[in-house]
């Protein structure tokens, strides 16, 4: 491997983008809810919550990452994880959607 290499760049990693009309907070307490009833291959517990930022601890040790903030008058949530990136996309897809012409 070359000595410029740097494996496992967390930039390199998928970031997955929704935009609801709830608030950050909502959407935040909604990945909790999401990500602790899972079945047991993908459920995921809280680690750390800051504000604007969640953090979760999947099987084997693998981190999720939930962010939300505003933006242009509706709440981004970005989400981004190395293998539950599927789990991921169905927390994204479960939020409420902008109404038409919304923000």
């Amino acid at each position: 491997m070359p000595t410029d290499a740097k494996p496992h760049l967390q930039h390199d990693r998928t970031m997955q983008r929704a935009r609801t009309p709830m608030t950050p907070d909502a959407a935040l307490a909604a990945a909790t809810q999401f990500c602790a009833r899972r079945n047991s291959v993908y459920v995921a517990f809280l680690e750390q919550e800051g504000p604007g930022y969640a953090t979760f601890r999947g099987q084997g040790g693998e981190e999720i990452l939930v962010a939300a903030r505003v933006v242009d008058g509706a709440t981004e949530v970005t989400g981004s994880s190395y293998m539950f990136d599927q789990q991921v996309a169905r927390f994204l897809s479960s939020l409420p959607a902008l109404p038409e012409g919304g923000a």
